[in-house]
């Protein structure tokens, strides 16, 4: 995202895929669904242990560094989705093939990385189709992912993504790979990722490489293994495309209207919904009495929440409360819940605290 998109760029041939009989004799072997048909090998251990999954997403590739990058990746049995940028796929398109020849998904992030949020309807909509194209042409893939640059979206990016097929994908974790973190910091960002929740790295970044197996020895430790950002859910599900394990929710959290919490704490928020759809709808909250807030808010089970902007956020072990915490963007944060079945209920707001 905040990776620099610029430079010379040096094409990379795509790496050969391997011949099936070869990853017959495997001990385990494990059936990927990539649009490319794929078929790749996971080691008996982590195959054994996926308790959930997780998704690890690239911005800003292809770069002169990918191959290094799909190395890695590859030696570490790890698959993930590659938010790319149009131009550089169309500057260097043996790069982007050679993403999807080593069973990664490819996304779209924009044509050049620019401040969509600024544009008009149709100029989002020249924008997000030219990349998508681009990566098409490069890889053969059409793309079901669509992160805006910076993070930055509204309404009207939102819906121009998905008129193009897109759901849109933000994150859950920074890596702060981008903000110059060492390797020890990105793995230490990284160690905060649950079950269903997405990270942001960057192609092209050292420290970003370096840190890919400490990431996994973690993840494998916690039973937590790469998977796939679902289309439909925009959360991150088995490589094939089958939802997680779940639970029945503990303590499930109330239907009803969304109102400001109780009295006594120290800042208040209050939520509309300025956009409601047929299977999801968006939510704004206002917090008023501190520039520096935590907000916690729950859904009502089977909905999710898939997509955040202008905040940090974290889940609890249910998946169904978030904690929103203030992230420099203003006062005002948002997110879009999928209804799965549910269209009635609202998100509550169960306390707003300052710092």
């Amino acid at each position: 995202m905040f990776a620099s998109i610029s430079g010379p760029r040096r094409p990379s041939p795509p790496r050969p895929l391997r011949h099936a009989r070869r990853l017959a004799v495997l001990a385990t072997t494990v059936a990927l669904g990539a649009a490319a048909g794929l078929t790749v090998a996971a080691t008996p251990s982590s195959a054994a242990a996926c308790n959930g999954y997780v998704g690890l997403t690239f911005d800003d590739g292809p770069t002169g560094s990918t191959n290094a990058l799909l190395s890695v990746l590859r030696a570490n049995n790890v698959r993930a989705t590659m938010f790319n940028v149009g131009q550089n796929v169309q500057g260097n398109p043996s790069a982007a093939r050679a993403q999807v020849d080593a069973g990664m998904w490819v996304a779209n992030h924009s044509w050049n990385h620019a401040h969509m949020t600024s544009m008009s309807q149709s100029q989002m909509q020249s924008d997000l189709s030219q990349t998508s194209s681009a990566i098409q042409s490069a890889t053969g893939v059409r793309p079901q992912l669509f992160r805006p640059p910076y993070g930055e979206t509204n309404s009207t990016l939102q819906s121009v993504a998905s008129s193009l097929g897109m759901r849109q994908v933000i994150w859950d974790v920074d890596s702060q790979d981008w903000n110059g973190a060492s390797v020890s910091q990105i793995v230490s960002n990284a160690s905060r990722l649950q079950a269903g929740q997405v990270i942001l790295m960057h192609d092209g970044i050292q420290n970003t490489r370096d840190a890919i197996p400490q990431i996994m020895s973690n993840l494998n430790s916690r039973g937590l293994c790469p998977g796939m950002i679902s289309p439909s859910t925009g959360r991150a599900v088995a490589p094939d495309g089958t939802p997680p394990p779940t639970g029945s929710p503990t303590t499930p959290p109330p239907t009803g209207s969304p109102t400001t919490p109780p009295p006594g704490g120290a800042c208040t928020a209050t939520a509309t919904f300025p956009n409601v759809w047929g299977d999801r709808y968006n939510t704004s909250v206002t917090v008023q009495g501190a520039s520096n807030w935590t907000v916690v808010v729950a859904v009502t089970a089977p909905q999710r929440i898939t997509t955040t902007w202008n905040g940090t956020a974290s889940w609890d072990s249910t998946g169904y409360v978030m904690t929103m915490r203030s992230n420099g963007s203003g006062n005002t944060f948002g997110f879009t819940t999928m209804m799965n079945g549910n269209s009635s209920a609202r998100p509550q707001i169960r306390s707003c605290t300052a710092g």
